[in-house]
């Protein structure tokens, strides 16, 4: 294995850091998608007259779309490659854009989201798997991460042209260009990224270990050739190779199924670390902050620059951990996130257990306030600087060749139901309990820290059939 040092001075091709910022993307895509809506709620609820429960069911319809789409990319991306996964995943994504932006009712506005949550549900799975199998083995982590920067510049995207069209137009609800209300241009804007996207699949190689997969040895070759040093392709394709025959003789056909609660070991891996990264509550942060940002003392008005400020800050943790991923590895940091996150949310539950008042009309007395404020930017900078990025490097690692996309995708379906979980009974349980809330969601992060004590294997420096041995050997041994 590569040490510290020799990963720091890895020459990255420059072919290879393009083909890996083109396929992260899609991750632009998937941030966009979560957060234009948050710009438009108002607006929308006030030109359909929608009551409280379809309001919230509209915006998130879009994350059981993604749970779909990321289940089928999969199945999509196995049979007839990842580049054309991603065409179609743009396609929806446009289509969406285009409809909901134009939405004359509620119910094409909820399809459209619906068609657009799809789309970013293939995005979400193709990006990973696409990076992983293009990138040299000693930067794989620094490359893989380039799929949570992209969400978090283009949650910060969003959030910004949100702004700029509601404060240019006098209020989302204003008519803007062409006599079209701000906040219909909101969701028209998501068709630059989606367009972006759909021509850069069209430039893209396909992935060199789809093509082995696929018998297509000479084409994988030019490929690795281009992306890698040239003593490395033959090694690359060797171990694919011979990956595909230990395979036919352990008589696996790429069956997600296996002895373990009816799934293969490395599969429930990759599902509990999505949903993991999920039931920590990092989209109650970025969804619901306008409580805890008004309970420690700011106005309503202030919460849209507040939330800009807090994309920023994730961008900025994100390339902490593009920095350090390659250098001291995934577990460290894992490992690190957890005990970050779990005291940072457990100092929040403490805080709102003194808290006053009820419903949006609380307020944290004496020094509570800002113990809130720093331990919820504590909690993002954890969240930030480990598991949104690390989650996505490990899924594009861990699961075998025969399996990646499948696999990968139905992680990701896990992370996304997780993701509307979260999302839909935060506002039940915080009007039950908000620091009992807080503590779930600690005692979440602490259970990810032993998750990955006990059950994650380092994979730096590996290449990806040497990585996926460790889990495979894991599940054995436990089977």
């Amino acid at each position: 294995m590569p040490t510290a040092q020799e990963q720091t001075k890895t020459r990255i091709p420059q072919r290879v850091i393009w083909l890996a910022l083109a396929g992260a993307v899609g991750g632009f895509l998937f941030g966009f998608d979560s957060s234009v809506v948050n710009g438009a709620v108002d607006a929308m609820k006030g030109e359909f007259a929608l009551s409280e429960a379809v309001t919230g069911f509209a915006v998130a319809v879009a994350l059981l779309g993604c749970a779909a789409g990321a289940y089928l990319a999969g199945k999509v991306a196995d049979k007839y490659g990842r580049i054309p996964a991603m065409k179609i995943g743009a396609l929806l994504f446009l289509v969406s854009a285009i409809g909901t932006g134009f939405a004359f009712s509620v119910w094409d506005l909820i399809f459209w989201r619906l068609v657009g949550g799809l789309g970013i549900g293939l995005a979400s799975v193709i990006a990973p798997a696409y990076i992983s199998e293009i990138s040299p083995r000693q930067v794989r982590g620094r490359l893989a991460s380039l799929q949570q920067l992209a969400i978090t510049t283009g949650i910060f995207a969003a959030l910004l042209s949100d702004a700029l069209l509601a404060t240019s137009a006098g209020g989302a609800d204003q008519s803007f260009w062409l006599g079209i209300e701000a906040w219909r241009w909101m969701f028209l804007a998501a068709a630059v990224p989606a367009l972006v996207y759909g021509w850069i699949a069209f430039t893209l190689p396909e992935s060199p270990r789809f093509l082995v997969f696929q018998g297509k040895d000479d084409e994988a070759r030019k490929i690795f050739d281009s992306i890698a040093p040239a003593d490395d392709t033959e090694r690359h394709i060797r171990e694919i190779r011979d990956a595909i025959e230990e395979d036919k003789i352990a008589g696996q056909k790429g069956s997600l199924r296996g002895k373990t609660f009816g799934l293969q070991a490395v599969v429930w891996v990759g599902i509990i670390l999505s949903m993991l990264q999920q039931f920590v509550g990092i989209n109650v942060i970025f969804y619901y902050s306008t409580t805890l940002w008004k309970a420690v003392g700011f106005r309503e008005e202030d919460s849209l620059a507040i939330s800009v400020a807090t994309s920023v800050t994730n961008i900025l943790v994100t390339l902490v951990a593009i920095a350090l991923v390659d250098r001291i590895g995934r577990r460290p940091i894992l490992l690190a996130g957890s005990v970050g996150m779990a005291v940072s949310l457990g100092a929040m539950a403490l805080a709102f257990s003194s808290a006053t008042g009820s419903g949006e009309d609380i307020t944290l007395p004496g020094a509570w306030g800002p113990v809130a404020l720093v331990a919820a930017n504590v909690f993002v900078v954890s969240f930030g600087a480990s598991w949104g990025p690390l989650v996505w490097v490990l899924l594009g690692e861990i699961f075998p060749s025969r399996i990646r996309a499948r696999a990968l995708g139905l992680a990701a379906a896990a992370q996304w139901v997780a993701n509307f979980a979260i999302t839909l009974s935060f506002p039940v349980m915080s009007a039950v309990s908000l620091p009992l809330t807080y503590a779930m969601y600690a005692l979440f992060a602490a259970a990810s820290f032993f998750f990955v004590m006990f059950k994650v294997p380092e994979t730096n420096g590996m290449s990806l059939e040497q990585a996926e041995t460790l889990f495979v050997a894991k599940g054995s041994a436990k089977g």
